[in-house]
């Protein structure tokens, strides 16, 4: 049997180009024992997709996704049948023989779409769940900031912030991803692209000071904001999407003294070093958004043919809500 896969063809060099990629046909592997062959439905376009290839692919490996959801159609893995709905890290492919073992079943997600499984529900939702709940530890009445606030993460970490009765401000590049995030119950939220300045738009927004601060977009305005935290504030660090394709470091202000004169906790974390409690957090993620109280909007890219525009979308703003390509 044969399928189609995407190649990291050329060292990406600033923006990712649609010809960095290549996509071409491969005779697929036997199932061996333990395997299973998985028809692909959908893979999760993700910022990490771009600093992470140059460091562990060689041109002509295959592009990596970690977060890939599909069907089993063949299956030499008793826990895992025929028809099983699965997510993994099957790379780009439309096709993946893999070993069981490797994939995580999506029956958690009761009858929600098999897209859930890759955004609010998956790596992303996660990524807000952990961020916020473990790194930032709110307290009722605080005051919690996020960039890129309508993005896959964002819009997830103000919602779950909510729950936790905080208040939440949030930044968008556009007015109506403002007003999305409006729509998902945030207190104030501004378009950082058309204000005169963040830090007075944030000094606005938050008159009582920003209590945790969840990072996604790093750069020089990270300093801007650490200097605007309370006593004892938090930052949340996940990413720094702003820097991904510099060909130059970036270098921010000094926040030194901020730091020691406010107390302030600053910490970088991945998604995978709560690995463990994924299942739990999982479960609790599917509840809300069957209660209302997450709501979910996902940038569909249909074709798999169309995987690399998808890709270059999350650098230049014009995705909006959690990009997936279904095959």
């Amino acid at each position: 049997m044969k399928g189609k896969k995407y190649l990291y063809a050329h060292k990406f060099e600033g923006m990712p180009k649609v010809t960095d990629l290549q996509l071409v046909e491969e005779e697929l592997p036997p199932v061996n024992d333990g395997d299973v062959l998985v028809e692909v439905e959908c893979l999760s376009m993700d910022p990490y997709m771009r600093p992470y290839a140059p460091q562990i692919l060689k041109e002509g490996d295959v592009m990596i996704n970690f977060f890939v959801a599909g069907k089993v159609i063949e299956s030499k893995d008793e826990t895992l049948p025929i028809g099983t709905k699965v997510v993994g890290p099957l790379g780009c492919r439309a096709h993946a023989v893999v070993p069981g073992k490797q994939l995580t079943k999506l029956d958690f997600l009761d009858d929600l779409s098999t897209s859930v499984g890759l955004g609010a529900a998956g790596m992303p939702g996660l990524t807000a769940y952990f961020g916020v709940l473990n790194i930032l530890a709110p307290k009722e009445g605080e005051t919690l900031y996020v960039n890129s606030a309508a993005g896959a993460v964002g819009a997830v970490v103000g919602q779950i912030a909510k729950i936790k009765g905080c208040r939440v401000v949030g930044s968008a590049g556009s007015d109506e991803k403002v007003a999305y995030c409006k729509s998902l119950g945030f207190d104030e939220v501004f378009n950082y692209k058309t204000v005169t300045s963040v830090e007075d738009a944030l000094k606005a927004a938050c008159p009582n000071g920003i209590d945790m601060f969840f990072e996604n977009v790093g750069g020089p305005g990270f300093s801007k904001v650490i200097k605007l935290l309370n006593r004892s504030g938090r930052a949340a660090v996940c990413g720094a999407i702003s820097t991904y394709n510099s060909k130059e470091p970036v270098l921010i202000e000094d926040i030194l003294w901020s730091l020691v004169a406010n107390r302030i906790k600053v910490q970088g974390f991945n998604v995978v070093q709560f690995d463990t409690e994924w299942p739990e957090a999982r479960k609790e993620l599917v509840r809300w958004i069957k209660e209302g109280k997450i709501k979910i909007k996902e940038h569909i890219t249909n074709g798999f043919e169309n995987l690399p525009k998808a890709l270059i979308e999350l650098f230049t703003g014009s995705n909006f809500g959690k990009a997936v390509v279904v095959v």
